[in-house]
């Protein structure tokens, strides 16, 4: 069981974030839905490496935590779509930021670095 963020003490609020938004998929889904309203599957597909128990237990978690509204539409079969709400958008320049840093690393890691040698 993941910590409460309004029960953490004021001056950890790097980990509040990272409560909220770290994870290896949860800035993830937050890209996709940046680009609109997504059905569970449509996020499933656009990830293909998670699992959809995953994918479920994180989209809770984004919901739990404000930044993603879920929408059940009460039709048969039943239909779920999944939406971000001011919170959540207000990460897109930090996941714009940090998917630069992700392109820029991986060249980084990608250049071979020229060997030095000590005389």
């Amino acid at each position: 069981m993941r910590p409460r963020v309004d029960e953490m003490l004021d001056y950890c609020t790097l980990e509040v974030a990272m409560t909220v938004c770290g994870g290896v998929w949860k800035l993830s889904i937050l890209k996709y839905l940046f680009t609109g309203t997504l059905r569970f599957g449509e996020l499933n597909r656009a990830m293909p490496d998670i699992t959809p128990r995953m994918l479920t237990r994180q989209l809770r978690d984004l919901e739990e935590d404000g930044l993603v509204l879920r929408t059940v539409y009460r039709e048969v079969p039943p239909r779920v779509e999944y939406s971000l709400t001011e919170i959540g958008m207000s990460l897109k320049s930090l996941v714009d930021q940090l998917e630069d840093w992700g392109n820029w690393y991986r060249e980084q890691i990608r250049t071979p670095v020229p060997n030095s040698s000590v005389a």
